[in-house]
């Protein structure tokens, strides 16, 4: 299976790094299946040193590490994204599931502030289409990729 990471350099030799902030399943390396999604990654990254990038990878899963998926937006989806994104970690090697996009994000960090209610956050996330995002979070997790190409975008 072919997922993409959007980058402004090519990533032959993907890696974990930590950043200040965490992100929707924590610090990991963020792949998707949707190229367009990908692109859209790369294209944040424009400036006069950058080019912007998609970097295929050859997806080939192990079994035997950690996995999580959310198949959709749910009630554990929610409480993991508020979890991973106020720093906390988790035991798993790789998780995928929907992306919490500007717009849902927001609705995340109205719930977290309490500014919205759980119910609200459901009521207003329904309209929202998510995208794929598949994170990993090991080395082992990261010796599932294998490098095909990356293409400017």
């Amino acid at each position: 299976m072919l997922i993409y990471h959007g980058s402004g350099m090519v990533v032959q030799y993907p890696e974990i790094r930590v950043d200040r902030f965490t992100k929707d399943f924590s610090w990991g390396f963020y792949c998707t299946n949707n190229i367009q999604q990908a692109t859209r990654w790369a294209k944040r990254h424009r400036s006069i040193k950058e080019t912007p990038l998609v970097n295929f990878y050859e997806y080939i899963p192990n079994v035997s590490l950690n996995i999580k998926e959310f198949p959709e937006m749910t009630e554990e989806w929610l409480d993991f994204i508020v979890s991973c994104r106020s720093g906390k970690s988790h035991p798993y090697d790789i998780v995928e599931g929907p992306m919490a996009d500007d717009q849902i994000w927001t609705y995340i960090e109205d719930f977290i502030s309490t500014k919205i209610t759980r119910t609200a956050f459901w009521e207003l996330a329904k309209f929202q289409k998510p995208t794929h995002q598949i994170s990993f979070h090991t080395i082992n997790a990261l010796l599932c990729l294998k490098f095909v190409q990356a293409k400017e975008v």
